[in-house]
């Protein structure tokens, strides 16, 4: 009879701290070492899902990704909204999940199940899915990324600590500023490490994990694409909107880095000023098209146009959305990713405290 894999929880204080980035990360470290890995999302949705989320399209990518057959994936038990929440306040949704959830875990296969939690500790009580509740289902390790703000974090492990207790395996501090790593190595590591919660990896922020593709900008605003649609991988780290006079756009697009200009389609001299600098497309509003001479600068110069049906103030919204939460789908990402925890995760020591070894590094 086949032994049973071993369940690795990773969930979250709050929506958008890295979870994805961290599983693919760690699983492409275990996978490496040998280990037949397997991953699911039990509960899906949630608080912070927007119009970006595509569950569906997360797992699969994660599959993808990694390179997992379908008998390496759990299917998710649900997608957590409004209209979900309403059939079980009606008694139209009766469905035992951590039944469901159980049942599932027997079937599995595999040396280590990694199964991404969802925004917070507490989302899916309704359904009996919250992390505490999946964790005590199918005794898995919880490892918790916390993304890092100001040291105020240590009260959320602390409370994480008291409702999970043995089942907490550790945490991971993501987007961590450069001037706070040794603030976290030399006094919240031991603080942590004293009161039972290792510290696995301390991730440094980083400016391309934070950035938003010129294709997932034209998705998300819908714009038509004026010229060269072949550059729509283009990453974007900033936003600026260009409505002052052109000397004074010019001295502020000069200070800024990969980023996306919004003008009105009528203000030429702001759009040629953005094109001589570090812009990775122009956003033009109002539905005015550029001139010629724009477009053929652009053109050579490889930068995307996007024309949008929306004022400025929604366009900006939208964008800064996208900023907010950022997704993995782009393979430079998911590159540096694979490099980020290779250099600031302890994948030995996560063995180690899941009781596995090393089935012989995979070139």
């Amino acid at each position: 009879m086949p032994k049973s894999p071993r369940y690795l929880l990773i969930g979250s204080l709050e929506a958008y701290s890295g979870k994805s980035a961290t599983i693919l990360g760690i699983a492409h470290q275990l996978k490496a070492k040998g280990l037949d890995i397997a991953y699911g999302k039990p509960l899906a949705g949630g608080w912070g899902q927007s119009q970006m989320d595509d569950n569906d399209g997360d797992v699969q990518f994660v599959a993808q990704t990694l390179g997992l057959e379908d008998n390496r994936l759990q299917p998710t038990l649900l997608t957590l909204d409004n209209e979900t929440v309403q059939k079980r306040l009606l008694g139209e949704d009766t469905i035992d999940y951590r039944q469901q959830l159980s049942e599932q875990t027997q079937q599995q296969g595999g040396d280590l199940v990694i199964l991404e939690g969802s925004g917070t500790l507490d989302e899916g009580k309704l359904f009996d899915l919250s992390l505490h509740q999946i964790t005590h289902t199918i005794r898995a390790a919880v490892l918790l990324v916390a993304r890092f703000r100001s040291l105020l974090l240590l009260d959320g492990l602390i409370a994480a600590k008291e409702q999970l207790q043995n089942h907490l395996l550790g945490v991971v501090i993501n987007d961590v500023p450069p001037d706070q790593i040794e603030t976290i190595e030399t006094l919240v590591r031991p603080f942590l490490e004293k009161r039972g919660i290792k510290l696995f990896g301390i991730l440094p922020s980083s400016k391309l994990l934070r950035s938003v593709s010129v294709g997932e900008l034209v998705k998300q605003l819908k714009a038509d694409v004026l010229c060269r649609p072949d550059r729509l991988d283009l990453m974007v780290e900033s936003l600026t909107i260009g409505a002052m006079n052109v000397n004074s756009a010019l001295k502020y697009f000069r200070a800024r880095h990969n980023m996306a200009v919004v003008t009105g389609g009528d203000r030429t001299d702001l759009q040629l000023a953005a094109l001589e600098t570090s812009t990775q497309c122009l956003i033009l509003t109002g539905h005015i098209p550029p001139s010629k001479s724009i477009i053929s600068r652009a053109e050579d110069l490889e930068i995307p146009i996007l024309s949008v049906d929306l004022d400025t103030l929604s366009t900006v919204e939208i964008v800064d959305r996208a900023f907010g939460q950022v997704r993995l789908h782009e393979p430079i990402k998911y590159q540096y990713v694979c490099q980020m925890i290779k250099e600031h995760f302890d994948c030995d020591r996560l063995l180690a405290e899941l009781g596995l070894e090393p089935a012989g590094a995979i070139s």
